[in-house]
């Protein structure tokens, strides 16, 4: 077995000060950026931590690399919305005139981060 300090996931981005500012600026999530090139800490209310880290031939994701749970997924749609994101829609899976997809108790919106990274608000009740 391992003994771990704390453990945090990562992605990569093309261009660190862009995602500093979008993750700080547009989504409010507090970021420390370790060097003036990176990598970029992300940090969760609770103490999380997330890296990301620029890579000079990032592709972006094809899967959803970072959730952000909130408590009223149409307020949150809503200011995002209102700020120029726009949120993805998938053949298969319906959703609502805000892309908010609902599925009994659990609805989800997907969006990208400049870098082309799919990322997702999630309400649970």
């Amino acid at each position: 077995m391992v003994e771990t300090k704390r453990v945090f996931a990562s992605f990569s981005v093309d261009d660190i000060d862009s995602a500093d500012r979008f993750y700080n600026e547009t989504l409010g999530i507090k970021t420390e950026l370790v060097t003036d090139d990176g990598p970029l800490f992300l940090y969760g209310p609770d103490g999380s931590a997330t890296l990301v880290y620029p890579k000079a031939d990032h592709t972006p994701a094809s899967y959803t690399v970072f959730n952000l749970s909130v408590d009223d997924i149409e307020l949150a749609v809503d200011d995002l919305t209102a700020l120029g994101i726009t949120f993805d829609r998938f053949p298969g899976m319906a959703a609502d005139e805000r892309g908010i997809h609902r599925s009994g108790n659990h609805f989800i919106a997907w969006f990208k981060d400049p870098a082309g990274n799919g990322l997702s608000l999630v309400q649970e009740s």
